[in-house]
């Protein structure tokens, strides 16, 4: 009886004294052993919430050995433990299951909000393209107007972002925005990436992330790929318009380097598309892509990717509506049928991640870029040029290199963790005969305008540090980058100019997470983008470093638990948006503007397979100093929607029903030139197997007339003797359907 007592006090005594032990525990794929960053556990008997850090890694307070703990994750199996289950790194193992918004929880972390919904976008709307990707993120809007291969014009915030010039995009760390480019400052080539390797997208509205900074004033878009594959896959489409697309995802080790979680597969992609136009574009892309993860030891793990894609095509170009209207050409015809191009881009990045102790880890990143880039063009026809007509050609060959270092630190004091990030990093861009010239049929070189190397070196530094408990989350962020801006300009005897300059960009934010159903934050910020080198070198009195001005208030909201909203209010200042014109080798400064707006985004769970979005973006973009009535902003959306419902299964059917709509906008500063709206409808549905899947997908199922690009645009046509401005624009696709195959092995 004695021996029975001493061990039913032995057992209180443990169940009590369980936890008074930190335990560190790591979530994970159970079909991939990857870790599961920002999956949830949560705590029922102290009604606490902690979500997994990027290693899927939680540390563990105080708990008893009776504690209830269930862990779950959006797309995975909710799984329950018991406190006396949990021993230090342990792992828990989650299966991938139909997607439920009751496994949304509103907590404290910042940027929770946006990289959740993006976790439901993803689950619930496979992309195509790379173009779909873009277009996740709600209120940006594209257009793709030169035959499929030119980077696609942006649309943002009230921006017309042109290719890229106030948005900043980067896939897994490696920048997509190319500075100082022949077409564009900023211009953001995104089709080296393979849509159906991306695993998660970070993106957010606004100039508040310390990690974003050139070009990151709009928004900024980070896309990160997968580690492994779950399984192999084959995959091809067709549909009219001659477009047919194949691709290979491959597995190149065992099952047993996987349960080491060391992983090395590839994929390749080939597209061909004529597109809807009289003269057929021939748009060939081919990408390849391979990736190997691997821990290197006990505390490092070493991730390498390679990646490769070319392509060439032909462009009907833009075409005035005046030239439709008396019947010289039909929508999809041309005026000069020899635009086109070819470009490719080859990327090496490298990343090993090491930890130094259980509260700290650094990363050093490098990568390196080579990139070629060639493009014909003609956009006012025979205004300049009245025989051989304006054709230009833009052109060059770059390098990048670039490296970043980063430490994080993490604390705890009693309820407040404590999270800081330091980074420091240098990207080098250096090309090789940036070139604009006028030329005829893309065969004859009539004048070079512009033909020099740049040099541009970007050097920065920056710094975050949040504090974070049950309610709060307070970030103090600021970041400091360093221009070196060098050309040599092959036309002026090998002149060299240089500039040099600095910026400073503080940012704050801070959270309040009233209950599980209630969160509201404001963040506030500075940031910039830079200028393209020539007018940098040219113009050393002016200020090659506009500054931007931010602020961001809103709410997330999960009033059942089916239903999330997220709203927020927005305000931002612009000190000047003058950047270069590649087109044209010019500059054209704008002054100072002002953009104020409002976003609203609601996800709802109508039942266990049936979901429906919409995201509703208002804003009113002004330059200022300007008087009343021609202080319009070209081009600049001021309303535009996204959204619609999707059926999802884990087999059988599957598919969705979706509208985007863009009003009416101002297409020059006094608002007389219209860019006309327009709403568009796609419908997917698949039937998926575990070993097969065939899908249809339906494009512009209304088969509305809408414009694409749209620009106001003084031209001449061969036969006019003078000169017109109105609209010239690209021609949206009408209806089209394409039938899609993937079997999985």
């Amino acid at each position: 009886m004695k021996k029975i007592t001493l061990s039913l006090l032995s057992v209180l005594f443990y169940l009590t004294t369980f936890a008074q032990t930190e335990k560190r525990i790591k979530i994970i794929n159970i079909l991939t052993k990857e870790p599961l960053e920002n999956a949830l556990l949560t705590l029922e008997r102290q009604n606490k919430n902690l979500l997994a850090d990027v290693k899927g890694e939680i540390i563990l307070g105080s708990i008893t050995a009776t504690d209830t703990v269930l862990i779950s994750y959006i797309g995975y199996e909710t799984k329950t433990v018991i406190g006396y289950e949990l021993g230090d790194n342990t792992f828990i193992e989650l299966y991938p299951s139909t997607l439920s918004l009751k496994e949304v929880t509103i907590v404290s972390k910042a940027g929770a909000s946006f990289s959740t919904i993006s976790k439901i976008d993803l689950n619930l709307r496979p992309a195509r393209s790379s173009q779909d990707l873009l277009r996740l993120m709600p209120g940006l809007f594209i257009a793709q107007h030169a035959g499929g291969g030119k980077a696609e014009q942006i649309f943002l915030r009230g921006f017309d972002i042109d290719h890229g010039t106030d948005i900043n995009i980067n896939v897994d760390g490696m920048p997509v925005n190319m500075v100082s480019h022949a077409h564009g400052q900023g211009y953001a080539d995104l089709h080296f990436l393979i849509p159906e390797l991306v695993k998660n997208i970070d993106f957010s509205p606004g100039l508040y992330s310390a990690p974003q900074g050139n070009m990151a004033v709009a928004g900024h878009v980070n896309f990160n790929t997968i580690n492994s594959l779950t399984k192999n896959t084959i995959k091809t489409e067709a549909g009219q318009f001659n477009t047919f697309r194949t691709l290979a995802m491959i597995d190149l080790l065992s099952k047993n380097a996987k349960l080491k979680n060391t992983n090395w597969f590839t994929a390749g992609e080939f597209l061909y598309s004529d597109g809807p136009f009289e003269s057929p574009q021939h748009f060939k892309r081919y990408n390849f892509f391979s990736k190997f993860t691997s821990p290197i030891s006990r505390n490092s793990f070493l991730t390498l990717q390679a990646s490769t894609f070319t392509s060439n095509w032909n462009a009907s170009g833009q075409i005035p509506e005046r030239a439709i209207a008396n019947g010289t050409i039909t929508r999809f015809g041309a005026i000069d049928n020899t635009e086109g191009g070819q470009t490719g881009r080859t990327n090496f990045n490298a990343i090993l991640k090491t930890v130094i102790n259980k509260n700290s880890s650094w990363t050093d990143q490098l990568y390196y870029n080579r990139y070629n880039f060639e493009l014909y063009s003609n956009f006012t026809f025979f205004l300049n040029d009245s025989i051989n007509g304006d054709q230009i050609r833009q052109k060059e060959k770059r390098d990048i290199f670039g490296y970043l270092g980063k430490l994080e630190i993490s604390k705890q004091w009693n309820n407040w963790n404590s999270k800081t990030i330091a980074a420091i990093g240098l990207r080098y861009d250096k090309t090789k005969d940036s070139e604009l010239s006028s030329t005829r049929n893309r065969t004859e070189t009539l004048q070079q305008i512009q033909l020099g190397d740049i040099k541009e070196t970007n050097a920065f530094a920056w710094a975050e540090q949040s504090f974070t408990n049950n309610k709060w989350v307070v970030s103090i962020a600021s970041r400091f980058d360093y221009f070196n801006f060098g050309y040599t300009d092959r036309l002026q005897s090998n002149l060299q100019r240089n500039n040099a300059n600095a910026i400073v960009s503080p940012k704050l934010s801070v959270q309040y997470t009233l209950n599980t159903t209630t969160q509201l934050y404001i963040k506030t910020g500075k940031g910039f983008h830079s200028n393209d080198t020539r007018l940098v070198t040219a113009n050393t009195t002016k200020k090659n470093l506009p500054a931007a001005y931010g602020t961001d208030l809103g709410v997330l909201l999960k009033p059942h638990q089916n239903l999330i909203i997220n709203a927020a209010v927005w305000y931002l200042y612009l000190q000047q948006e003058f950047v270069y014109v590649g087109d044209a080798g010019v500059v054209e400064p704008s002054g100072k503007t002002r953009r104020t707006g409002a976003d609203l985004s609601i996800r709802y769970q109508i039942s266990k397979y049936f979901f429906t979005d919409a995201n509703i973006n208002y804003t009113q973009p002004r330059a200022l100093n300007t008087a009343k009535g021609e202080n319009y902003i070209p081009l600049a959306p001021t309303l535009s929607s996204v959204g619609g419902i999707s059926y999802q299964s884990t087999k059988g059917f599957n598919g969705s029903l979706r509208y985007r709509y863009i009003k009416d906008r101002a297409a020059n500063e006094t608002n007389t030139v219209t860019a006309k709206g327009y709403t568009l409808a796609d419908a997917t549905v698949n039937y998926t197997k575990p070993k097969y899947e065939i899908g249809l997908v339906a494009e512009n199922i209304f088969n509305a007339k809408w414009n694409e690009a749209q620009f106001n645009t003084e031209s001449r046509l061969k036969n006019e003797t003078t000169p017109v401005e109105e609209i010239h624009f690209t021609p949206g696709s009408p209806f089209n359907l394409r039938l899609k195959l993937s079997v999985f092995f």
